[in-house]
């Protein structure tokens, strides 16, 4: 096995260090900071996890907080003011070899893993909100009054009136049971799914990089980082590169990023440059580090003994069920006034023996009973976690209920290029060495098939890529085929590895040169800098430079190189290596056929890399390279007289998956544009491949297109697909028309974007009403990502393009169409739940209790079966109705809008209680009196009859017939309610078209165990001889379970031609209030 080479800086003395080689550690923590125990509101369980600023204002007030303990623990921390080589003898460390795995399996016992504390728990908050959240405390308010009715107030006491009470207190406990397995089901689900999250780092363990798990890290660890990493862990800085940052708002709320050093500049532990803490991001370059501290013990697992749990916001949908019950409940509250009134104007002076005081407790008990669907909360909370199981199951991290919400509401998609639509893995295809194009194997037989200088053009090529590389070569796989070695770097370095391997060993060129200074690439400067020594003079000049570069070269000069995008260094370069491999003027025709490549490798959908070097005289740099000022002098001596190397091609071939879910959402009513920081022409290519723009060239718009008339309202080519591509500094000229204007295209690449741009475009299309999902990896991204409505990220992004996401895709970016589908259907389920409980749990409920106690008329359905239907016999089929497969017309639909489709409004009010409500209240109603009419209690003698009953009939008779009159309702709704539940699995389309047996795709098989499981309830406790005496129950006729039937059937012919009308003639009347 090849041993790495360990670059070395010139300048270290005292302390030998590992290479910068690759500075670019791992991802070390895949925002596990998503806290499974997080507050949910106990109303209505959700998956709510929402990881928002909240949690890092928390964060930062605890720390302020923190008890005097803490901050003097705090205070005593001492790894910033040590030197190097007094951290390793604390630490018992190496910084060339970093720890042995023996030493690190014993730290690993002796400290424990480096995982964050337990949050500390609230059980008697908790609790309280699983007892007395959502309708829990009126439940119990109403058993509480039913008992008092009872007893002492029931003269003599009623056994139905006990029944009831123990009933509501029994479902008050259920209720709350229910929240708290819910609580802990939700919690586990998110556990689950945050534990799919990578979680790896890179380590200097054995003398060799290795990756480990974050939670293996121990104190000692020699640590890689680099751009767009979260720190696992704190650490002191061995070495950084030029420009490091890190972002340390989670501490102390400053948004701009810190500079790293090496050196200690503050005495407080926490204000030093020189310490990375635990949770950090890095926003640009990359380095080294020496872990200090772990799990509890880093400073933010001190201040997590002393946090508590954040507080959740409520969602839209939360507000919206939360509006919906603030409704029902001032409903309910002033027809119980109403009864209150009518009592006590007009029935207690007119009617005194209708309706006593305990008596009126239960009709207001009732009238409470009657309103609020109890089934509603375990309905919805039952409806989100299927659903977060499912996304579970199709590896989509959802971080917050938010997030499925605005699933179905994304008008707008933004994607990234690199990685997102294309797969990451770049390969070198073809290059230009001096004025050469060549593909790899031409390369390969040029370097090869014949004796070639050591300095010929190629050579130089080679060594510059690897040199200008931040890319290294995984030891624990140098003995796999060069196509499989695992690279250590972005996907632009090991493509240039690769490539530089292939013509000859990079790591004989690297042990030639000791890098001096790095400055890593990032998308602004859109370019990379390494400057070197010479350490092997002979051989590192003959394959680096040319000849005359050689003779000119002394032992004290730097090495500059530099690779990047050739419209940002074309213009520095003013010579270049020709085939002989000598300098040469860069005249206009040499520009011109570079410009000519260019253009051909970006038509053909490749990134063009330049390669470019510089000698510096040792005389004309004055600052050393560990200082500051170093920096200023490589930049100003790379804006000119740079020498042109070379250019390669890289492909990076977009994902197979891409066209087809670029189809999928464009039928869904969804614009996908590409927002790269690519060339305009290999932007253009690759967004075609994946049918991001559809239109042939000549069709495709540029800025010129865009006119200033701010009174335009649509593109150029009206009638068809309008595209256009546009470079991002042409961004910063567009007046707001011109932005109106902009938005207004079906297909837009964006080219050659910043940062910056990327945001503006985001915050643009939010300007004009758009919702906006942005999906990302790099740490370029992460801004947009945190401005999106929805940011959405790859599981193999960045740490910081995943903590600013709000859904991580886990494995492949197709599941951005499960995740689409579930975000809608979660929203048509929750709606049909809701359409399904309200005609019999709440209209045909609450009309019995009113006509009793307005029109003298029997309560003709008891408050005890009431409580049945809403908690057994409806809230099981309700429950059912979360499994329901999306309609086939849901990805064709335009996106949902937030501010005008709300979950219940007007239309599902009028679908509940004007259409379907109302029928089944009539028909029940019509049969309890019929079957009356033929028993002999005629319905003009209830009428207005306050208790009177016909001549020559017992009390005794008179009340069993109007406890079968209340069965035969309690039968005919809930039967009824079976064919109601057939109507609304489809908002659209026919049954037949989605049948619920017998089509894998359509079926949801738990509906017929639903509504076996309400005509079990029928005959418990109907039939039960107990129950029929205590609760006033009974057994009814054959005939009243096959007229409901009829009814029912009625009901789904109706609802069946309401959507043969809504389908076919979308612009009528009835598809106007179809809900």
């Amino acid at each position: 096995m090849q041993t790495p080479v360990r670059i070395r800086y010139a300048d270290d003395v005292a302390v030998a260090t590992p290479a910068m080689g690759d500075r670019s550690g791992q991802r070390h923590s895949r925002r596990n900071s998503i806290d499974p125990s997080a507050a949910l509101p106990v109303a209505y369980r959700t998956m709510s996890m929402d990881i928002e600023e909240s949690v890092d204002q928390k964060r930062r007030d605890d720390l302020k907080n923190a008890n005097v303990r803490t901050a003097k623990e705090l205070s005593e921390l001492h790894w910033h003011t040590l030197s190097l080589a007094e951290l390793c003898v604390r630490l018992s460390t190496s910084l060339q070899y970093g720890l042995t795995s023996e030493q690190a399996n014993r730290r690993l016992t002796e400290y424990g893993k480096n995982m964050p504390a337990k949050p500390p728990s609230h059980l008697l908050r908790d609790w309280f909100g699983y007892l007395f959240g959502g309708f829990g405390s009126i439940l119990l308010i109403a058993s509480i009054l039913v008992f008092i009715s009872w007893k002492p107030l029931g003269q003599p006491p009623a056994v139905a009136n006990l029944a009831l009470a123990i009933v509501l207190l029994i479902v008050f406990v259920i209720q709350a049971a229910f929240n708290a397995y819910q609580d802990f089901s939700s919690s586990r689900v998110m556990a689950s799914i945050t534990g799919m999250l990578p979680d790896d780092c890179l380590l200097l363990r054995d003398g060799a990089q290795r990756a480990s798990r974050a939670s293996e890290i121990v104190p000692g660890d020699v640590l890689y980082f680099k751009a767009g990493t979260k720190l696992p862990a704190d650490v002191r800085f061995i070495e950084v590169s030029s420009g490091t940052k890190f972002d340390r708002s989670m501490l102390t709320g400053e948004s701009i990023p810190l500079p790293a050093t090496v050196d200690t500049t503050d005495d407080n532990y926490l204000e030093t440059r020189c310490i990375g803490l635990q949770g950090a991001f890095c926003s640009s370059g990359n380095g080294i580090g020496v872990v200090v501290s772990t799990g509890e013990q880093t400073v933010f697992g001190r201040i997590a003994k002393l946090a508590s749990q954040p507080d959740s916001g409520m969602t839209t949908l939360q507000k919206d069920i939360f509006l919906f019950c603030v409704l029902i409940c001032t409903l309910m509250l002033v027809m119980i006034v109403v009864v209150l009134v009518i009592w006590g104007a007009w029935l207690r002076k007119d009617h005194p023996s209708w309706i006593n005081v305990p008596s009126l407790i239960i009709s207001c008990v009732s009238v409470a009973v009657a309103f609020i669907p109890e089934g509603l909360p375990i309905a919805v909370a039952a409806s989100l976690t299927i659903t977060a199981n499912l996304m579970r199951k199709n590896k989509i991290l959802c971080k917050s209920l938010k997030t499925v919400e605005t699933l179905g509401a994304v008008s707008v998609i933004c994607t990234d290029k690199t990685g997102t639509l294309t797969r990451n893995n770049m390969w070198v295809t073809e290059c230009t060495a001096g004025d050469r194009r060549m593909t790899m194997d031409e390369a390969i037989d040029r370097h090869f098939g014949k004796q070639e200088k050591s300095n010929s053009s190629l050579n130089q090529l080679r060594s510059v890529a690897c040199l200008c590389n931040a890319g290294e070569f995984d030891s624990t796989t140098s003995d796999y085929p060069l196509a499989t070695r695992k690279i250590n770097g972005d996907a632009t370095d090991q493509a240039l590895m690769r490539f530089a391997e292939t013509l000859g060993s990079v790591s004989q060129v690297r042990n030639m040169w000791e890098k001096r200074f790095v400055l890593p690439f990032n998308s602004k400067n859109k370019f990379m800098i390494s400057v070197f020594s010479i350490v092997f003079q002979d051989l590192g000049r003959d394959i680096t430079l040319s000849a005359d570069e050689s003779e000119l070269f002394t032992d004290d000069d730097f090495l500059l190189t530099v690779k990047g995008a050739p419209d940002a260094l074309i213009s520095r370069c003013d010579t270049y290596i020709n085939s002989a491999g000598t300098a040469c003027t860069l005249d206009v025709n040499v520009r011109n056929a570079i410009d000519s490549v260019r253009n051909t490798w970006g038509r053909e959908g490749k990134r063009t890399l330049l390669l470019a070097k510089k000698i510096l005289p040792r005389k004309s740099v004055v600052a050393s390279p560990s200082s500051g000022e170093f920096e200023r002098e490589v930049l100003e001596h790379a804006n000119s007289a740079l020498t042109l190397v070379g250019m390669v091609g890289i492909i990076d071939p977009p994902r197979e998956e891409i066209p087809q879910v670029i189809s999928t959402l464009r039928k869904a009513g969804i614009r996908i544009f590409m927002v790269t920081g690519d060339f305009m022409l290999t932007a253009e290519t690759i967004a075609r491949q994946c049918r991001i723009i559809s239109n042939p060239t000549e069709l495709v718009d540029n800025v010129s297109a865009i006119r200033h008339d701010p009174v335009a309202e649509k593109p150029k080519y009206e009638g068809q697909i309008s595209s256009i591509v546009i470079n991002g500094p042409e961004l910063t000229t567009l007046t707001e028309s011109q932005w109106d204007r902009l938005c207004k295209y079906d297909e837009i690449v964006f080219a050659r974007t910043t940062p910056e741009q990327k945001l503006r475009i985001v915050k643009e299309f939010q300007a004009r009403d758009n919702i906006v999902g942005m999906t990302g990896d790099g740490v370029n991204d992460a801004p947009s990502l945190k401005a999106a409505d929805i940011g959405i990220s790859l599981g193999s992004g960045s740490d910081i393009a995943i903590e600013a996401s709000d859904m991580v895709l886990l494995d492949k970016f197709d599941a951005i169409v499960e995740a689409l589908r579930y975000g809608r259907v979660v929203f048509d389920n929750l709606k049909k739940t809701v359409a399904y409980l309200l005609p019999a749990g709440s209209y045909a409920e609450f009309w019995p209790v009113i006509t009793n106690v307005a029109l003298g008329l029997p309560q003709v359905l008891s408050s005890f079966l009431m409580i049945v239907i809403c908690c057994l016999t409806d809230c099981a089929a309700a429950t059912v109705l979360a499994f329901e497969m999306p309609e086939s017309d849901v990805l064709s639909r335009p996106p949902r809008r937030p501010k005008k489709d709300r979950l219940v409004d007007w239309k599902l009010i009028l679908q509940a209680y004007g259409f379907v409500g109302t029928i089944e209240t009539v028909c029940s109603f019509a049969m309890s009196y019929w079957y009356l009419q033929r028993n002999g209690i005629p319905f003009s003698t209830l009428w207005l009859g306050f208790g009177t009953m016909p001549q020559g009939m017992s009390a005794d008779v008179y009340n069993q017939k109007l406890n079968e009159a209340s069965s035969i309702y309690f039968v005919n709704v809930v039967i009824m309610q079976w064919f109601n539940l057939m109507a609304v699995r489809t908002r659209r389309q026919s049954i037949f078209q989605m049948p619920p047996l017998f089509n894998k795709v359509t079926q949801n098989i738990y509906l017929f165990p639903a509504i076996f499981f309400a005509l079990l309830m029928v005959f418990f406790w109907l039939y039960v001889p107990e129950f029929q005496s205590a609760l006033g129950t009974s057994g009814i006729p054959a005939e009243h379970f096959f007229l409901p039937m009829c009814f029912g059937l009625c009901v789904l012919f109706l609802e069946e031609a309401r959507k043969y009308v809504v389908r076919q003639y979308p612009k009528s009347l009835v598809a106007k209030c179809a809900w």
